[in-house]
């Protein structure tokens, strides 16, 4: 076979590898429930421990994960020593979580559409299918946005935005290709796409909270709840007295 047809082979199995709906595997075998019809959607990590629970969750997105991670065997197995072919393959895995074939279905008024997740966990397996030791950076970076900025989406789009930080710097100094830099970026764009409605509610202040920020609001939540409560009290305290006035004659 020749190299064309291998180099198509791989990007064709990336993007097939990236497509398996673990999400939806998951949440089912969990909880029989169907992901694509609860909260967002999407098939990824996030979603599937709304469905289903922290444990479903947590395996959804290490299964993800390993999405990624596969392109690293797939490209050094048909197309070896070839870095802009495991960048596209990488990518190719984001494009097939996204957009899986496995999730094709009729658009409401015609046409039809791929459903999918919004490629944060492919993000990062891809990232270590370039650079193993990434995961040991983009990880704790990751957590600690999620925790201290408070949105998922945030942190989903932080993967690839570390990914293409840490590839800067390895190309920078010499010991890394240039066309990893092209997968952060890449990864980057592909995951906001997704997150496109994420991003108007971002806009608009209206997007789901987490982390610290999530422990803030409801403590202010509370705090302006007791409140109202003593304001209720004090005014129905005033209309007592002033009600007692008026019996006595006062």
């Amino acid at each position: 076979m020749s190299e064309f047809w291998m180099i198509a082979l791989v990007f064709v199995l990336s993007y097939l590898a990236g497509a398996i709906p673990f999400g939806l595997l998951v949440v089912w075998v969990f909880s029989g429930k169907d992901i694509r019809s609860i909260e967002s959607g999407r098939t990824g990590g996030t979603n599937a421990m709304r469905a289903a629970g922290f444990i479903a969750g947590l395996l959804t997105a290490a299964l993800d994960v390993l999405k990624g991670v596969s392109t690293a065997w797939i490209a050094a197995w048909l197309a070896p020593g070839l870095p802009w072919v495991q960048v596209v393959a990488a990518l190719m895995a984001i494009l097939g979580h996204n957009y899986s074939i496995f999730l094709i279905e009729e658009k409401i008024g015609g046409g039809i559409r791929l459903r999918g997740g919004a490629g944060g966990a492919p993000a990062l397996g891809g990232a270590i299918a370039l650079w193993p030791p990434s995961a040991m950076i983009i990880l704790p970076l990751g957590a600690l946005t999620y925790i201290l900025i408070g949105y998922a989406s945030v942190t989903t789009m932080s993967v690839a935005f570390f990914a293409g930080i840490i590839f800067f710097v390895r190309a920078v100094q010499g010991i890394g290709p240039w066309e990893y830099v092209l997968y952060g970026v890449a990864a980057l764009l592909i995951v906001m796409w997704a997150l496109r409605p994420n991003l108007a509610r971002l806009a608009a202040g209206t997007e789901r909270v987490v982390g610290l920020r999530a422990l803030w609001k409801k403590r202010k939540e509370k705090e302006q709840e007791h409140q109202k409560q003593e304001q209720e009290q004090a005014n129905a305290s005033v209309s007592r007295s002033s009600q007692r006035r008026q019996e006595n004659g006062i």
